[in-house]
């Protein structure tokens, strides 16, 4: 059955500012596929990502270009042929499942297996900064179990020591965003270790990571930028104990799924991970995230305003979405 498209850019602010080692912003910018059947309509969210070489205009233009086989009507499974892995395709996936599940009557959850979602709790992120500004943020967010904190190289020793005075009692990870070198690689490790981090997101850019493998694992190291689908996974394994799998990486569910059970599989710590969207960015990765060590999902709280019918947060505790959101 022929299905219509559309496609929106759209801007929600960020609380406040989002810094990592590449820089600051504040607002996220997204965008947003709709396929509709009749009725019936299905939603996706991407978020394109400039270290990937994605722009908002890039991936919309990805999407037009796949147009006329979108609306002629194709599998998720065909999706991945028609599309390469990355935010267009992750939007476009995620529409498909939701419209599916619609049409059919029934949730996403029950179409991959899941029998029933639980609440998940999610990290909550500490922007790199001073280490006097990351231990106030740390103060005020020290409430929360979990804290993902974002580091930048230099000066991570001091950080990170400033941000586990300010919250004594918050388990922590930490994100290095490929901004670790291989003179202070060591040192960051043995800081984090010394201060109770139970993870280390991509400390090395990502194709000059090999060092990783001759470094003591003192604590698990995380693949981020170094891992996208699950073709990456074996190549990995020397260098990485964990994987963080985002759906604007994988390209959407399908791949999503078969990453994370191919990772699953190779013993591989799993982290489901997102990047700076809303709550329908966040619905589809909660399913990957069942079972997790870690979920890293917490881009609606760093947002001013979320959309309509966003999901549920209790502190950092994640409530299932609702079906008018997605699934």
């Amino acid at each position: 059955m022929t299905c219509r498209l559309s496609i929106e850019a759209e801007t929600f602010p960020i609380a406040g500012s989002f810094t990592i080692a590449r820089g600051s912003r504040t607002e996220a910018k997204v965008v947003t596929v709709r396929l509709t059947q009749g009725e019936v309509t299905g939603q996706g969210e991407c978020v394109p990502y400039p270290r990937y070489g994605e722009s908002v205009e890039s991936v919309i233009a990805q999407i037009e270009e796949a147009r006329s086989a979108l609306e002629a009507g194709v599998t998720p499974e065909e999706l991945q042929n028609l599309i390469p892995a990355g935010a267009a395709r992750n939007a476009v996936d995620c529409a498909l499942w939701d419209l599916t599940a619609k049409r059919q009557d029934t949730t996403v959850a029950n179409l991959i297996g899941v029998k029933s979602q639980r609440i998940l709790e999610t990290a909550y992120t500490i922007s790199v900064g001073t280490p006097q500004k990351m231990a106030e943020d740390a103060a005020k967010a020290a409430y929360r179990p979990l804290l993902k904190v974002k580091l930048a190289g230099d000066g991570d020793v001091e950080r990170i020591t400033a941000v586990r005075q300010a919250a004594p009692n918050c388990k922590l990870i930490v994100d290095a965003n490929e901004g670790w070198s291989e003179s202070n690689l060591e040192a960051n490790i043995k800081a984090c270790q010394q201060a109770g981090v139970g993870l280390v997101e991509q400390p090395l850019p990502a194709g000059k990571d090999a060092v990783l493998a001759e470094v003591e694992h003192l604590i698990p190291i995380c693949a981020d930028e170094s891992l996208h689908t699950s073709a990456d996974l074996q190549g990995l394994r020397d260098r990485y104990s964990a994987v963080n799998i985002k759906l604007d990486k994988t390209g959407g569910i399908t791949e999503g799924l078969k990453l994370l059970r191919k990772a699953e599989e190779m013993d591989y710590v799993i982290m489901v991970g997102c990047m700076l969207g809303t709550s329908l960015a966040m619905a589809p990765a909660m399913l990957l995230a069942q079972n997790a060590q870690f979920v890293d999902l917490d881009g609606p709280l760093l947002l001013a305003k979320d959309r309509e019918d966003g999901i549920t947060f209790d502190g950092s505790l994640m409530h299932p979405p609702s079906p008018q959101l997605w699934g």
